[in-house]
């Protein structure tokens, strides 16, 4: 399907073919992209469950700096998108130059820094002797591999506002299967280890990235950038930011989350920071479709405010959550009913039989919730795709700050629920985050228009000059 017939098909189509049509190709390259990880995890956790435990220990870390670029992958879908939707594709070309060179720029700032700091980070989340030793290996590979992974942030994002889902998909799918091949080599027949699977991945993403640069300035997208006479220009990047920064602060603030999670966890033992490792790989595989819905939203949402179409938003909306509810119900179903057999494929090692049984217990907490994630991710995708990241950003930091992190403390000191308090607070924390975003959602203020019009743009300079 051509990319005109695509922005027909999301301005006038039936809705339900619309996110299936999008979401499809964006949870099959989520799915992919969920795969580095878990093949990663699935080899490296045949060395030992601490080997294991070190890749799922730094992973919030890793995030934190990968936080920026995504931030300004979102704001890119959203503007983008948006422009796209109103028919001005000229424009959209000038915000694709600086949405490029603002990532790159910030990508080569955040390897540096990430690379240097990374033993510093471990020592202040408690990591000692083999985790510490293990997981700074690990972490310092990775980072190398972020100018790679946040240019293809941007290829995501400038295909996903065009409605072309497709691409990136089978560009991570090529990816995805270099990484397959290239893990057991580098790690068992090279005698790499944890090592290995870093620089498995990191050659995989820059094989990827290079495809995706011939891509990107390629005939075949309408939006490519220039740098023919390229400046940086302040108002489109002041509005690029006005977008993604609070994105980019509501990830940054789940990852520092995440970190003194871990290091709440970390304090219960080697085998519960294995056993939750364990269990978000799983559930995150599971949780694809209704994460995919939420990202396919956010370009239907922004094409559709682009033209001034607000009640196919709502109804976009209201249909993405029908879809992400089913999928929440059903996965939560699956994982009950296959719990052990599942949990002993993502587990090889059986030095540490606690594991199992840890992983056992907090993955009935989680499927329980499954379906309050799904409506987590749709909410995203609507405020994501409107402009209005305030609202995402607020999700994303008072799920993990103001309601996860203080439970997890009140169950650790007052009570004796052990591991138990910590699996039952990240449940109950995705039902608060969900009502607050069901109070958002009625009051509207989502609805306000964030892209400027040319005309109001040009206005702006013109003052400013005068």
């Amino acid at each position: 399907m051509a990319k005109e017939s695509k922005t027909e098909l999301i301005l006038q189509g039936n809705l339900y073919r619309v996110l299936i049509t999008l979401s499809v190709p964006i949870i099959l390259n989520s799915l992919i992209q969920t795969l580095y990880n878990l093949v990663d995890g699935l080899w490296v956790s045949r060395i030992s469950s601490v080997h294991f435990a070190s890749t799922a220990f730094v992973w919030p870390v890793n995030f934190l700096f990968i936080a920026l670029g995504m931030g300004i992958s979102i704001a890119g879908t959203s503007l983008l998108s948006q422009l796209v939707g109103s028919g001005d594709v000229a424009r959209a070309k000038e915000y694709s130059s600086q949405i490029v060179a603002v990532t790159m720029l910030s990508s080569l700032f955040f390897t540096l820094a990430g690379f240097i700091l990374s033993p510093y980070i471990l020592t202040l989340m408690g990591a000692k002797g083999e985790l510490h030793t293990l997981g700074n290996i690990y972490l310092r590979i990775t980072f190398l591999d972020l100018p790679f992974l946040f240019l293809f942030f941007n290829i995501n994002s400038f295909m996903h506002a065009q409605g072309d889902t497709i691409t990136p998909m089978v560009l991570s799918g090529i990816s995805a299967l270099i990484n397959i091949v290239l893990d057991p080599i580098f790690i068992f027949t090279f005698n790499w280890g944890i090592a290995g699977a870093a620089w498995a991945t990191l050659t995989s993403r820059a094989l990827l990235a290079g495809v995706g640069v011939m891509l990107l300035f390629g005939e075949r997208n309408r939006i490519r950038p220039s740098f023919r006479g390229f400046r940086f220009d302040g108002e489109i990047i002041k509005e690029v930011m006005a977008v993604g920064l609070p994105s980019s602060i509501g990830q940054t603030g789940a990852s520092l989350g995440f970190i003194v999670l871990n290091g709440f966890i970390g304090s219960y033992g080697t085998a519960t920071i294995a056993a939750y490792a364990m269990v978000n790989r799983v559930t995150s595989l599971v949780m694809q479709p209704a994460m995919g819905m939420g990202s396919a939203l956010t370009a239907i949402v922004g094409q559709n405010m682009g033209a001034q179409q607000p009640e196919r938003v709502t109804e976009a909306f209201v249909k993405a959550l029908r879809l992400a509810i089913a999928i929440g119900v059903i996965g939560g179903l699956i994982l009950v009913a296959f719990d052990y057999p599942i949990l002993t494929f993502f587990m090889q090692a059986k030095d540490d039989p606690t594991v199992i049984d840890l992983g056992l217990h907090y993955l009935l907490y989680v499927s329980i919730s499954m379906p309050l994630m799904g409506v987590f991710s749709v909410f995203q995708g609507l405020f994501q795709g409107t402009g209005h990241t305030k609202y995402s950003m607020a999700m994303e930091v008072g799920r993990l700050w103001f309601v996860r992190l203080p439970m997890i403390l009140f169950f650790k000191h007052f009570t004796n629920w052990g591991p138990t308090g910590i699996w039952f607070s990240m449940s109950f924390s995705n039902l608060i985050v969900c009502l607050y975003g069901y109070w958002i959602y009625r009051g509207k203020k989502w609805q306000k228009r964030i892209l400027k019009t040319r005309e109001e743009t040009s206005r702006d300079r013109i003052d400013l000059a005068t």
